[in-house]
C-alpha cells in the first residue's frame, strides 16, 4: 500500500486538528512556554501585568481612602459601585475602539482621561467633596479605566495560529488575572496605612497608566492598525451574535454567585465572632482557584464548549451550596477551597470560548461583554446576599446563589447550540520580532 501523502489532505487534516484544540481548550505545560515566548510578545507582556495589577486595588484603595476622610461606609460604598458601573460601561465601548481602530490610539486617550479623572477624584476626596461629585468622579475612572486585558487578549489571537499555544495564553490570561485580584486588595489595604491614605489609590493609578502606555505603544501592538470589516451588528456589535449571548449569560451567573459569597463569607465570618477572617476565607477560594486552573488548562473537562459552560456553572453553584453546612469557620474554609477550584476553570473557559463564538475582529469588544456581565453579576448578586444575610442569615445566601447558578445553567444548556466554530477565523498579524 502507498504511503505517500497528499498535502491538501495533511492541511486538512492539521486544521481539524487546530480546530478540535481550540474548541477543547487543551493545553500542555509547554504549550505555555510556547505562547509566552512567541516572537514580540515580551513587552507586551510585562507591560500587560504592570497595567493590570492594580485592577483590584484602584476601587478597594479608593473605598478605604473615601471611607477614611469622611467616616461613612455608605459614601465609599456609593463610590465604589459608581466605578464598578462605568468599568462594566466603559470595557465593551473600549473594546469596539480597540477592534476598530487597534489598541494604540483608544488606549492612549482613555489613558489620559483616565489620568485627569483619578487626580480629580483624589482632589475632590482629600477635599471632602460632595457625594454627587465623588459619585460622578468615580464613574469617569471606571468609564475611563485602560482595558489593557481586552487588548491583550486579543492580541495573542494574532501573535498565535488556533491550538493549543493559544489557548495556553487565554489560559494565562485568565490565571493572571485571578491572582491579581488576590493581590490587588491586599496591598490596598497594606498601603492605607501610609501616613497619605490616599497612597493606594495613586500608585495603582501610576502603575495602570505605566502599562498601559508601555503597552499601547510597543512596536507589536503599534503593529496592530484598523479593522478592514466590522464585526457582530451596529448597535450590539459582538452581542449581537446568539453564542456571545449565551456566554454572557453564563458569565453573568459566574458573576452573581461570586457576589453571593463575596458578602455572605465576611457576614459569616462576623457571626463567628472573627470579622477579620472573613478576608483570609475569600484570600484562601482565590488560592485554590488559581492552582486547580493550571491543572484544569491541561486536560478541561467537558470537551465540547457548548457543555462545559452549563457543567462548570452548576458544579460551581453546587459546590457554593455546602458552605451552607459547616457550622465552624475550619469547615467553612475547607468548603471555599473545593468551591474556588471551580473558579478559574470558568474564567479560562469564557476566555476560550470567546474565540468560538465572537464574530470576525471583534475579540476585545467580546472580552469587554464578558467583562460587563461578569460584574453586572457581581453588582446584583452582592445586593441580593446583602438583604438575605440581614434578613436570613448566610446559609440562605449560599443556597440563593446556588439557586442562581443552577437556573442559570439550565439557559446555557438550553441554548448550547449556540456555541460553535465561526464561519471565518480572525486575521492574524504578523508580530514584530525582537521585542
Amino acid at each position: 500500500m502507498s504511503q505517500s501523502a497528499d498535502p491538501a489532505s495533511a492541511d486538512t487534516a492539521s486544521a481539524d486538528t487546530a480546530s478540535a484544540d481550540t474548541a477543547h481548550g487543551r493545553t500542555t505545560l509547554a504549550d505555555y512556554r510556547v505562547a509566552l515566548g512567541v516572537p514580540g510578545s515580551r513587552r507586551p507582556v510585562v507591560s500587560s501585568l504592570l497595567a493590570r495589577l492594580p485592577i483590584a486595588m484602584i476601587g478597594i484603595s479608593a473605598l478605604l481612602y473615601v471611607q477614611h476622610q469622611t467616616g461613612s461606609f455608605a459614601t465609599a460604598g456609593l463610590v465604589s459601585a459608581s466605578s464598578l458601573v462605568g468599568v462594566s460601561l466603559g470595557s465593551v465601548l473600549q473594546g469596539r475602539l480597540i477592534d476598530r481602530f487597534g489598541p494604540t490610539r483608544p488606549l492612549v486617550i482613555t489613558t489620559t482621561i483616565f489620568t485627569i479623572a483619578l487626580t480629580a477624584l483624589a482632589l475632590a476626596i482629600e477635599s471632602r467633596g460632595s457625594t454627587a461629585l465623588l459619585v460622578t468622579l468615580a464613574t469617569a475612572v471606571g468609564l475611563s479605566e485602560p482595558m489593557v486585558g481586552s487588548a491583550s487578549r486579543a492580541l495573542w489571537g494574532r501573535l498565535l495560529p488556533p491550538g493549543s499555544a493559544r489557548n495556553a495564553a487565554y489560559s494565562y490570561e485568565a490565571i493572571s488575572m485571578e491572582a491579581f485580584f488576590i493581590l490587588g486588595p491586599g496591598f490596598a489595604g497594606l498601603l492605607i496605612t501610609a501616613p497619605w491614605p490616599g497612597t493606594g489609590m495613586v500608585v495603582g493609578g501610576l502603575c495602570m497608566i505605566t502599562g498601559a502606555l508601555s503597552f499601547a505603544l510597543s512596536p507589536t501592538v503599534r503593529a496592530w492598525g484598523p479593522a478592514t470589516e466590522r464585526g457582530g451588528g451596529r448597535l450590539l456589535g459582538a452581542l449581537a451574535a446568539p453564542g456571545m449571548r449565551t456566554l454572557a449569560l453564563a458569565a453573568l451567573g459566574f458573576g452573581m454567585v461570586i457576589g453571593f459569597v463575596e458578602v455572605a463569607v465576611p457576614a459569616a465570618a462576623t457571626e463567628a465572632g472573627s470579622p477579620a477572617v472573613g478576608g483570609l476565607l475569600l484570600s484562601a477560594w482565590s488560592v485554590s482557584s488559581v492552582a486547580f486552573g493550571v491543572a484544569y488548562s491541561l486536560r478541561p473537562w467537558p470537551r465540547r464548549m457548548g457543555m462545559r459552560l452549563p457543567v462548570l456553572l452548576a458544579a460551581f453553584g453546587a459546590c457554593v451550596a455546602i458552605l451552607a453546612w459547616p457550622s465552624t469557620l475550619w469547615g467553612l474554609a475547607i468548603a471555599m477551597l473545593a468551591a474556588g477550584a471551580l473558579i478559574t476553570p470558568q474564567s479560562t473557559s469564557h476566555s476560550a470560548a470567546i474565540e468560538i463564538v465572537a464574530p470576525r475582529n471583534s475579540a476585545a469588544e467580546a472580552f469587554g461583554w464578558v467583562l460587563t456581565a461578569i460584574t453586572l453579576g457581581l453588582a446584583f448578586g452582592q445586593s441580593i446576599s446583602g438583604y438575605l444575610v440581614e434578613h436570613s442569615g448566610p446559609p440562605a445566601a449560599f443556597l440563593a446563589a446556588a439557586v442562581v447558578a443552577i437556573a442559570l445553567a439550565g439557559v446555557v444548556l438550553a441554548r448550547r447550540g449556540t456555541v460553535r466554530e465561526p464561519e471565518t477565523p480572525v486575521e492574524r498579524v504578523p508580530a514584530v520580532a525582537g521585542v
